[in-house]
């Protein structure tokens, strides 16, 4: 299932990969191995629903938005092998050595996570926005009240400008102490 020939990866492919996205070819042939086996329909290409039956990914609260950002960049709700490999190369934790590949940098970390909480994709986080998150997270653990009163909290103290929104140089400023860049890591076996 997943492994047809005409979907097999060529040299040339890998070592463009490797140079997009700082994974090493053992990786990324690791990766390409579990990309055709959640290919349902070995058609080279993975719809929402592939993604939904990773039962790791299925019981994230976070599960919708995670998925969503594997679909910015695709225009058919189909994202194939470059695709997946770019949005991954974002969680590969960073190396000292490695100033060619930004896709794991800082700031980059920091874009896709206000992406995750900028639901209308208009480059602030509203109160609303905040608070939707917050209810993914935590479900119905803590009541409505305590989830408002933490959503108004954060934007009041992380709210540079006084908008009443957070804008991405705010959350910057809010996460600087935060070391993002290995939180937002997966260590992919070799």
């Amino acid at each position: 299932m997943g492994n047809k020939s005409s979907l097999l990866l060529r040299e040339e492919e890998i070592g463009q990969i490797q140079e997009e996205t700082g994974f090493t070819a053992n990786q990324i042939e690791r990766l390409y191995s579990r990309f055709t086996s959640l290919d349902r329909g070995d058609c080279g290409t993975l719809s929402r629903d592939d993604f939904l039956r990773i039962p790791e990914l299925a019981i994230n609260p976070l599960c919708d938005r995670i998925v969503h950002a594997f679909f910015v960049e695709s225009s058919d709700d189909r994202v194939n092998f470059r695709q997946f490999m770019t949005v991954l190369a974002r969680f590969r934790p960073p190396k000292s050595n490695d100033k060619r590949n930004k896709l794991n940098s800082r700031s980059d970390k920091l874009r896709f996570a206000f992406k995750m909480y900028d639901l209308d994709d208009d480059d602030s986080i509203s109160r609303d926005e905040l608070l939707s998150i917050l209810h993914m997270m935590v479900g119905d653990n803590i009541s409505q009240d305590q989830l408002i009163s933490i959503a108004e909290r954060t934007i009041v103290e992380a709210d540079q400008m006084g908008h009443g929104t957070i804008n991405f140089e705010d959350f910057c400023k809010a996460l600087e102490r935060t070391d993002v860049e290995q939180k937002m890591s997966i260590r992919f076996l070799n």
